[in-house]
């Protein structure tokens, strides 16, 4: 299960500062500085990322039998500016202190 955690906790943070990325880099010279540029080449570079989050967080929300809850917790970190560096900490933290399974 370690092995999950690990992979859900970089993809978190990539996900993470790539969503920073899209909202105070590429949004800002959109509309501030009247070029697109930027955005597009951030914002589905961030998408495809986000895919691949999900895939990952439902990996490790399948190996702990957490609540369905537990799960649209994980989905919305990588929806929301910052939100994903606390919910990686607070999922990480509680995915470590589970019992082994077998």
């Amino acid at each position: 299960m370690e092995t999950a955690i690990n992979r859900y906790r970089v993809m978190a943070i990539v996900v993470g500062v790539m969503l920073l990325m899209v909202v105070f880099v590429g949004m800002p010279i959109r509309y501030i500085g009247d070029n697109g540029t930027p955005s597009a080449i951030i914002s589905p570079i961030h998408g495809f990322l986000y895919i691949v989050y999900l895939a990952l967080a439902y990996d490790l929300w399948r190996k702990t039998g957490w609540p369905l809850k537990q799960m649209a917790l994980m989905v919305s970190a990588g929806l929301v500016p910052f939100l994903a560096f606390f919910i990686e900490r607070k999922i990480v933290a509680e995915a470590r202190a589970l019992p082994a399974r077998a």
